[in-house]
C-alpha cells in the first residue's frame, strides 16, 4: 500500500510541474502577442533571449519557397513604431514540448491588423529557460493567405 501512495504521488507531482511548465513556457508567447498587441517593444523584448533568431518560410510570386531572415532589433522597432490598429496574433491548437530547459510551441495562428486578416500558418517557438524565465530564443513561422482552418470562435472575434 506504501509503494502505491508513492507512486500516486510521484506521478501527480510530476503531472503539477509538468503543466506548470507547460503554463510558463505558453506564458512566454501570449507575453509576446500582448505586447504586440499594445505595440511595447520593452515588454515584447523581454520575452526574448539574446539573440534571439527570426524565419519565415514565404513563397515568393511564381511559388518558389524562400526563408525571410529578420533580425530580434528589426522585429522590436516594428512592434515599437505607432501603428494606427492594434496588432492581434492569435494561436489555437498548440503542442509543448520540453526536456528539461529547452522547450518548443508549435502552433497555428493568424494575425489581423485591427479587425482585418492579414495572414495566417504555422509559429515553432524554440526556447529555452533562463534565470529570469522562459526566453524564446528561435521562431520558425510560415506565412500564407488562406487555407488557414481558423477556428470559427476566433474569426467571429474579429468580425
Amino acid at each position: 500500500m506504501k509503494t502505491l501512495y508513492l507512486t500516486l504521488l510521484i506521478s501527480c507531482s510530476t503531472f503539477t510541474y509538468a503543466q506548470t511548465s507547460r503554463d510558463e513556457i505558453l506564458k512566454t508567447v501570449t507575453n509576446l502577442f500582448d505586447a504586440m498587441k499594445a505595440g511595447d517593444s520593452a515588454q515584447a523584448h523581454s520575452c526574448f533571449g539574446k539573440n534571439a533568431i527570426f524565419n519565415t518560410v514565404e513563397k515568393d510570386k511564381t511559388g518558389k519557397t524562400f526563408l525571410n531572415i529578420t533580425q530580434l532589433p528589426r522585429f522590436l522597432n516594428a512592434i515599437g513604431t505607432a501603428h494606427k490598429e492594434e496588432w492581434n496574433e492569435v494561436m489555437w491548437n498548440p503542442t509543448v514540448l520540453q526536456d528539461g530547459d529547452l522547450a518548443e510551441v508549435w502552433a497555428n495562428y493568424a494575425f489581423y491588423i485591427g479587425k482585418t486578416f492579414s495572414h495566417c500558418g504555422v509559429d515553432a517557438f524554440q526556447l529555452v529557460k533562463e534565470e529570469t524565465g522562459w526566453k524564446i530564443v528561435h521562431l520558425n513561422y510560415t506565412r500564407k493567405k488562406d487555407d488557414c482552418g481558423i477556428p470559427k470562435e476566433i474569426s467571429d472575434r474579429f468580425k
